[in-house]
């Protein structure tokens, strides 16, 4: 059974910075490029960032891109999102998810987590 766990969320002040983790557990995390979402209140959920399985191919939504950094620790099945420069625009409830093509934030393959709120106050 795949588990993908995020955490790291909270409220911060504009132009503040976080850092959010995703735990994965099972197979499904070997050898799979792996993204971030968001789900902002009242729209639907979109693409953040993703990371290829070695970390050398790196895709960032243009909201984000110069802002947002996605890294993976692959001994310890854990992927993250570093957020700076925030926005109000950036609240959000934020997920993880492993891919199937690391080019193609649609190859969703892994069910959805609980997520992990961002507030970005003004």
């Amino acid at each position: 059974q795949v588990q993908l766990v995020e955490s790291g969320g909270g409220l911060v002040q504009a132009g503040g910075s976080l850092r959010l983790s995703c735990a994965a557990s099972g197979r499904t995390f070997t050898k799979s490029p792996m993204g971030w979402f968001r789900r902002a209140p009242g729209k639907e959920r979109e693409f953040v960032a993703a990371i290829s399985w070695t970390g050398l191919y790196r895709n960032y939504a243009n909201s984000v891109k110069g802002r947002f950094t996605i890294s993976r620790d692959n001994d310890n099945n854990m992927v993250y999102l570093q957020l700076a420069s925030l926005k109000p625009e950036d609240t959000a409830v934020y997920y993880c998810a492993a891919l199937q093509e690391t080019r193609d934030p649609r190859t969703v393959v892994t069910p959805w987590g609980q997520g992990t709120q961002v507030t970005v106050s003004s």
